[in-house]
């Protein structure tokens, strides 16, 4: 399975947090010891809803759009997502913040999950930081790494 952690953030507003990119290459290194993951900025929601659709392989990316009405999960549930997409064979799982305004609802459409880091309205950064740790996290539970302590 190859993960893709993906962002939706217009040029101009990105900032240069060297903290929150030490991190979450910090954390996208981690991850790679039991999958391959990459990160993906996008100019515009609409960029990156055209680069998912040419995403070439058996089966079409899975889209997991980060959105605040979406599903929410413990860490415990999250992973047993990967896992579950994992052991069915998804090739590529793209896990997507979308732009500062929301996603569109052709987006919400198209998207196979909508999951909600919280109620809490985050940065785009530092919600990338707490979802590369998310993803590391899920890939220790599964593996029966001690990282994650169940509490």
């Amino acid at each position: 399975m190859k993960l893709i952690l993906a962002a939706v953030l217009a040029r101009q507003f990105r900032s240069k947090s060297e903290a929150g990119d030490r991190l979450i290459d910090e954390y996208m290194q981690r991850t790679a010891r039991y999958a391959t993951c990459t990160s993906e900025l996008f100019d515009s929601e609409a960029g990156l809803l055209t680069w998912l659709d040419r995403q070439a392989g058996r089966t079409p990316a899975y889209a997991i759009l980060l959105d605040s009405r979406g599903q929410q999960y413990s860490s415990e549930e999250f992973a047993g997502q990967i896992g579950r997409l994992r052991d069915a064979g998804t090739q590529r799982l793209v896990l997507a913040i979308g732009p500062a305004d929301g996603w569109s609802p052709a987006a919400r459409q198209r998207a196979d999950l909508l999951l909600s880091l919280g109620r809490m309205t985050l940065p785009h950064q530092l919600a990338r930081v707490v979802l590369a740790e998310q993803v590391y996290r899920a890939f220790t539970i599964l593996a029966g790494h001690p990282y994650h302590s169940g509490h």
